[in-house]
């Protein structure tokens, strides 16, 4: 190990710049208009995998193509077999006016290097990569077989994947998968992520008159969609800050003694949190501290509200259409589709008839939850103090990755979640960062990983 760990600190001035490369590639995976940035960053990734030793290619898909890498295979013999699965595809980057420097201009002050997908997720999988670099350019033998994933769909639902897997199911058998696009809740905190929430989003779209009409001489006889659609969602959350569907906590396993009492290890409780966020006061679920509301309890919230004019100075409508962009964050045992039901029953029954009421499905996934005492998860905790230095703590993280249950159902494999980004990194927000500190620790954990996987 001793000449894995030299070459990784010998070479991160190196690292940093091919990182800065890969993050100029405008891969956003949402906007058409960056189909050949999607496309480029591909072929980049494929080729840069290649020039450090492995077998790349690049696979075509319906949508934004895959780069599978894999290891020399050693031999033979039946070895340990584990997938790194990643995602190039990044958030749109607006507002442009909120960043500090241009998304795709990678900036480095301090230890944070600031662009869109420096966290999410291309710095935490590039320390992947170099970890199995070090392996392979100093001759030192893995002791497991590697398979990196690598798409270009994870922010749009990773559609085009399942197929993927679905068709590589022989080849890409494993023990388990590892994922670092997770978080860590301080730099002197490493963390393994047993537990995400799910998901289910939805558009509610309401319309009333066939056209936008005058305030002045409609107004008071015409019910004004925008106004209902707000009535509605008003009414979807009750004062304790409870989803206010009927059946929606039905299914819902309670928190046990001890995954509350790991929860409140953590540090940004309360007060930090607020000081972080910039809001006044915290508001969630009575009963549950901050950490266990944004991390292992269910959730409503507006992604999205739009309805009338919205451009310079005043327009006297009353507007023909309101649209809600919605999502709900699950936990076990919720089932989306089942929630997803019960939102379009409460819906309609809290619809006036004045205006007719749509609901659009969006991409669903349920939550994910593994155990931290299996040996794989006992061996990730090892390599994250042995890179780290620190006593690795366990959690549950309030973000969704839906192909973790896609993964595990196809592959039947368990992923080890193993997050490297800071709760400042401003995922999917403007001046998105990656801290300089857990990109290097990141690429030793990696290192340490397979060695405690395999058991060597």
């Amino acid at each position: 190990m001793n000449a894995v760990t030299d070459y990784l600190n010998q070479n991160q001035p190196r690292f940093l710049q091919e990182l800065c490369e890969y993050l100029r590639f405008a891969s956003v995976s949402a906007q058409p208009q960056h189909q050949p940035d999607m496309k480029a960053c591909a072929a980049w990734l494929a080729r840069h995998c290649r020039q450090i030793g492995l077998d790349a290619q690049v696979c075509p898909t319906a949508g934004h193509p895959i780069v599978l890498a894999r290891t020399p295979r050693a031999g033979s013999a039946r070895r340990p077999r584990y997938v790194v699965y990643g995602h190039y595809d990044v958030q749109p980057p607006e507002p442009f006016e909120l960043w500090t420097s241009p998304p795709f201009e990678p900036r480095i002050e301090g230890r944070s290097l600031y662009a869109r997908g420096s966290s999410d997720n291309k710095g935490q999988h590039f320390a992947h990569l170099k970890a199995v670099e070090a392996y392979l350019r100093t001759g030192t033998e893995l002791p497991c077989d590697l398979t990196f994933v690598l798409e270009g769909e994870e922010e749009v639902g990773s559609q085009s994947l399942e197929t993927f897997l679905q068709q590589r199911r022989a080849e890409l058998k494993c023990d388990a998968i590892v994922i670092s696009d997770t978080g860590m809740p301080g730099k002197d905190l490493p963390a393994l992520t047993y537990g995400l929430r799910g998901i289910v989003s939805f558009e509610i779209v309401l319309r009333g008159p066939d056209r936008d009409l005058h305030s002045g001489i409609f107004g008071g006889a015409v019910d004004n969609p925008a106004m209902a659609l707000s009535q509605m969602l008003a009414r979807l959350r009750d004062r304790n800050g409870r989803v206010a569907v009927p059946g929606f906590y039905d299914a819902v396993v309670p928190l046990t003694a001890p995954e509350r009492r790991q929860l409140a290890r953590l540090p940004l409780q309360e007060a930090a949190l607020r000081r972080l966020l910039g809001v006044p006061k915290l508001l969630g679920e009575r009963g549950y501290t901050a950490t266990e509301q944004r991390s292992a309890r269910p959730t409503i919230e507006i992604n999205g509200l739009t309805s009338g004019y919205q451009g310079e100075g005043g327009k006297t409508i009353i507007p023909a259409w309101a649209r809600a962009k919605i999502t709900c964050r699950l936990v076990p045992d919720q089932d989306p589709d089942r929630i997803l039901a019960l939102l379009r029953r409460h819906l309609k029954q809290l619809c006036p008839p004045t205006v007719r009421l749509e609901i659009v499905g969006g991409h669903g996934a349920e939550a994910y939850l593994v155990s931290p005492a299996s040996p794989p998860a006992q061996a990730s905790l090892r390599a994250l103090k042995a890179a780290f230095g620190r006593q690795p703590v366990l959690l549950r993280e309030g973000g969704s990755i839906p192909i973790v249950n896609d993964l595990k159902r196809i592959l039947g494999a368990d992923s080890l979640m193993l997050g490297l980004a800071l709760p400042d990194c401003n995922a999917h927000s403007p001046n998105e960062k990656f801290d300089l500190d857990c990109f290097a620790k990141g690429q030793l954990m990696s290192a340490h990983l397979w060695r405690e996987l395999a058991g060597t």
